[in-house]
């Protein structure tokens, strides 16, 4: 594997490290708050208020309006998966764990990321399945069953 795609995975993998506290965070933020939704709406609150000065000490500029009525209309469901992942975090990750969340999550974002690439979606480019890419997959699907169903028929340890 190339140093740049070393690179570039270490950084995926450092970028998915963070999501179980994100996901434990907006869960307790929802419940100080008195609802989930409201959680929802102050880490995207948070979000806004941390990209501002980043871009600004980026020296971003001003986007060009203009090229957005030319634009597909899918791009602006980012917001919309944004706000259902850290909703779906803030309601499910409390009940199924840190790493029962996280592993769920993985298996829809594999199983969409598979559908992504077979046709080419979202402006990606088209990557076609492949008997490795659907072994991959099932693994991830029998790793979200291990991690999901580990304590079946198994007692709870006491005081739970």
């Amino acid at each position: 594997m190339p140093t740049n795609a070393v690179l570039l995975t270490l950084a995926a993998v450092i970028a998915g490290a963070v999501v179980p506290f994100q996901a434990g965070a907006n869960a307790a933020l929802g419940r100080a708050l008195g609802h989930p939704l409201w959680g929802t709406l102050v880490s995207l609150c948070v979000s806004f208020a941390c990209i501002l000065p980043v871009m600004v000490l980026a020296k971003t500029g001003t986007p060009s309006l203009s090229h957005l009525a030319q634009a597909p209309r899918w791009i602006w469901i980012g917001g919309l998966v944004g706000v259902v992942y850290i909703t779906g975090a803030l309601l499910l990750a409390p009940k199924l764990g840190a790493a029962g969340f996280v592993v769920a999550a993985i298996a829809g974002q594999m199983l969409a990321s598979i559908v992504i690439d077979q046709w080419g979606l979202v402006g990606l480019p088209r990557k076609p399945l492949s008997p490795s890419r659907l072994v991959g997959l099932g693994l991830v699907f029998l790793g979200l069953i291990v991690m999901q169903f580990q304590g079946l028929g198994a007692k709870p340890p006491a005081g739970s």
